[in-house]
């Protein structure tokens, strides 16, 4: 018996296939074995904390040519830390006092209502337990720069950008917008871009922090990344006296994060377009089924990532799509979608972490399920 199997019959678990993308409820992503090695070398030595978040914050800083970075525990953290640090700064008082700050202190977040999203847990979450309130600017489809400075007032902490497919993405400004907003008003610009693959290019659009997931598209152990400007990230290193304690990241996670971002921007990458071509059978297949439809679709957000969009004619199947996504779920092997449209009849399928043979039997379960087989 493989350790692999032990581990689920130990556990009594259920396989998973994840077709859904790198999502934290099914354990985000699969680091490469460069990765795993250095987190196993982490675990089994000590360190100075400080002096390791302080050096491997420097050389991700120097690999991305940012002027700082620091590993934190996850995306979210990253959120929360990077809002204490713009209301906190350097007060050593407020550091260890941010639950009872004075009212007058500076602590509004202000970011454009289409970004105000559920991820899994509310951003307004992640802000207040940073010490902020989340000022709403625009409306729920609409955020023009204007509507956003209309939002400033002197109660103003900081600029927060959603960039992320949970978000709305039609008419909402830019994050060069945001910045140039920030800019006139003398704040700083946050950008939570937690899945996303370019890991420059919203500093370099005038970002002061920028906060990634260090377990989606760098396929790193669970962690996070906040770069940016020198001193507001200093500010976010401060929180490891206060909000930070409470989700501190460990020397395994800082080590083999840093490593991942190494090979990420050294390692060739998978394109889109290869994508499509490891789909292309499995669309073929799902299109032999009577009611269902398959076609490459792109990323909404503007990634380089193909998707298989799957439609269901719900009349011709006798099945609502949430009863099919729930069916997928719940068979021997659990099969995970990307099930945001059910309400439409249709899901998505990413490719990213599924092998051709994972995807031969979702095309496979799919064909007992509308049969009536078991699965």
């Amino acid at each position: 018996m493989s350790s692999e199997q032990s581990l689920y019959e130990k556990y009594q678990l259920k396989q998973v296939i994840n077709a859904s993308g790198r999502m934290t409820a099914l354990g985000v992503s699969t680091p490469r074995e460069e990765v795993a090695a250095v987190v196993n070398t982490g675990l089994n030595h000590y360190f100075e904390m400080k002096d390791l978040v302080n050096k491997t914050g420097a050389y991700i800083a120097k690999l991305l040519n940012v002027e700082n970075a620091v590993v934190v525990s996850c995306a979210s953290a990253g959120i929360a830390q990077s809002v204490a640090a713009v209301i906190v700064k350097d007060d050593a008082w407020l550091l260890e006092n941010l639950h009872a700050a004075p009212l007058e202190i500076p602590h509004d977040i202000v970011l454009p209502k289409g970004h105000n999203v559920n991820y899994g847990a509310p951003v307004a979450t992640m802000v207040a337990m940073g010490g902020g309130k989340v000022v709403e600017a625009g409306y729920a489809n609409e955020c023009s720069a204007a509507q956003l400075a209309a939002c400033i007032t002197p109660r103003t902490a900081a600029i927060l950008y959603i960039k992320s497919h949970h978000s709305v993405q039609k008419s909402i400004l830019s994050v060069e917008d945001a910045a140039a907003v920030a800019r006139e008003h003398n704040l700083p610009l946050i950008v939570d871009a937690a899945a996303e693959e370019d890991l420059t290019c919203y500093y370099e659009m005038g970002a002061d922090l920028v906060i990634y997931s260090g377990a989606k598209a760098i396929e790193g152990p669970t962690s996070g990344l906040v770069l940016g400007k020198k001193q507001y990230v200093e500010w976010v290193k401060l929180q490891s006296g206060g909000i930070g304690r409470a989700m501190k990241v460990g020397k395994e996670g800082i080590l083999g994060l840093t490593q991942a971002i190494e090979s990420y921007i050294t390692l060739p990458k998978t394109t889109g377009q290869e994508m499509v071509d490891k789909m292309t059978p499995f669309i073929a297949s799902l299109n032999e089924i009577n009611g269902v439809t398959g076609r490459v679709v792109w990323d909404s957000a503007g990634r380089d990532i193909a998707r298989t969009e799957i439609t269901f004619d719900e009349a011709v199947l006798g099945w609502k799509t949430k009863a099919i996504v729930d069916a997928m779920k719940n068979g021997d092997i659990a099969i995970y979608f990307r099930g945001y449209r059910a309400n439409e009849g249709k899901i998505e399928v990413d490719v990213r972490s599924v092998t051709p043979p994972q995807l031969a039997i979702v095309a496979d379960r799919f064909k007992q399920l509308f049969s009536g087989e078991k699965a």
